[in-house]
């Protein structure tokens, strides 16, 4: 989860370990709040910041302390998100923690505090619609037909990701095509039933977190443990890398800046590609810094002992062209910088016109793979306008009594990308909103 902090010590209070040997030698630098909003504008398209990104910014740390103060503990991202250097644990993009067994353990711990709160929780009461009764909210009808009455609705489900005519409609045609990260059904519903009772759609409809995917996965990830196994799909290390359409050309820059800021941004352009196809290539220098996704669970990938053999196992790749893109890319590599994951370290190259502008290294140690991928959507951006207590409003501005809103239906908080690990304290501090709202509101 990213939030605003400034030294080691805020980190303190929402460790599960505080007490691991490995922190005496860790430097997870700061990530002020200024940083948290200087990255959220570097994805607004030359927008300045909505006041939902202004909330969230604002809000971050404190409610990483609520959650903590009611058992949501986190563990520093050893593995994905620092390197040793000079004998210290250089923490690396303003992202340090996640919560053990990441959404999983999230999820459960966050279950845990709400039953000891006094929470219940009814499953298999799928929603249709909401309840109104003159200017008010004053509940829900089921599909089954049965209504619950209620002081205070709180819509908190999801966006329309696994809507394939909405994804088409609204994002745009390629993303009829896209792999669903997660569950299949964010459909809209939420959405369409709070339109239907006069609020306000806002955000970029246009806009996603869109992450590069293996190329075989399942339409949607498993139905029994969707967030344990969608996290397996992932290719993300494509920046120790190249990534190859089926012309056999780069199309980005793939190392552009830390994965962090990118990986939710590559996913749209590798379904922007011929076949809706991309190729990720590696040699075996950096296998082990690759994440576990690329080397465990079912990923597919060919490998081959010298480049032009990998490549003609590619399905559908243009062999002659890519051997072309990487021989220029393998000599145009600057020898005399010392490549540094920890930092843009300026190692750069030049393919087919296009700069690889940190970490570049030769593709020249045996064995190579090749693993294709597609684009893969986790969460859509546009949503339902809310004030500064997350009720939402209608089209004139203002607040329909009674309907509260979090999550991905809140629209504003992202426009054309995001950092990562903005979305789980975005849902994080527009639930405690909502929450704190809609009891105020039920008193």
């Amino acid at each position: 989860m990213r939030f605003a902090y400034n030294t080691n010590a805020d980190l303190l209070p929402l460790l599960a370990a505080p007490d691991d040997p490995r922190l005496s030698r860790t430097d997870f630098g700061s990530y002020t709040e200024e940083k948290f909003a200087t990255d959220l504008l570097g994805f607004n398209d030359g927008a300045s910041l909505t006041e939902e990104q202004h909330i969230l910014v604002s809000q971050s740390y404190d409610t990483m302390v609520w959650l903590a103060g009611h058992g949501v503990t986190y563990d520093p991202i050893w593995a994905r998100q620092s390197f040793e250097k000079n004998e210290q644990i250089v923490f690396w993009g303003g992202l340090t923690l996640a919560a053990e067994n990441e959404g999983v353990g999230l999820f459960d711990m966050e279950l845990a505090a709400y039953k000891n709160l006094g929470g219940e929780l009814r499953c298999g009461c799928e929603f249709k619609s909401l309840l109104r009764c003159e200017d008010a909210i004053t509940g829900v009808v089921l599909a089954s037909g049965e209504q619950i009455v209620a002081k205070a609705v709180i819509l908190a489900c999801g966006g329309f990701e696994s809507n394939k005519a909405m994804r088409a409609k609204l994002i745009g045609a390629e993303w009829g095509a896209a792999k669903v990260r997660g569950t299949p059904h964010n459909t809209g519903d939420g959405l369409a039933a709070a339109w239907e009772q006069g609020a306000q759609p806002y955000g970029r409809f246009d806009g996603c977190h869109a992450t590069p995917m293996d190329y075989f996965m399942k339409d949607y990830g498993n139905l029994n443990i969707p967030h344990g196994e969608r996290k397996n799909y992932r290719k993300i290390s494509y920046f120790l890398g190249v990534m190859l359409n089926e012309s056999g050309a780069r199309f980005v820059d793939e190392g552009i800046d830390f994965r962090n800021y990118t990986y939710a941004q590559f996913g749209r352009a590798v379904l922007q590609q011929p076949g809706r196809r991309a190729w990720q290539i590696f040699d075996s220098k950096v296998f082990e810094l690759m994440y576990d996704e690329y080397r465990f669970f079912d990923a597919k990938f060919e490998e081959a002992d010298n480049l032009p053999e990998l490549l003609q196992k590619c399905d559908g790749l243009d062999a002659a062209a890519a051997e072309a893109t990487l021989r220029e890319f393998n000599h145009g590599v600057e020898g005399s910088t010392a490549f540094d994951p920890t930092i843009k370290d300026g190692k750069s190259s030049t393919s087919n016109g296009l700069l690889k502008s940190n970490w570049a290294q030769s593709l020249d140690i045996p064995p190579f793979r090749a693993y294709p991928v597609t684009g893969g959507i986790t969460f859509t951006y546009g949503g339902v306008k809310v004030s500064q207590r997350a009720a939402v409003l209608d089209g004139a501005g203002l607040a329909i009594p009674g309907l509260f809103a979090c999550g991905e239906m809140v629209g504003g908080v992202f426009l054309g990308g995001y950092p990562g690990g903005s979305g789980l304290t975005s849902g994080a501090v527009f639930g405690r909103l909502a929450g704190t709202s809609a009891a105020r509101h039920s008193l």
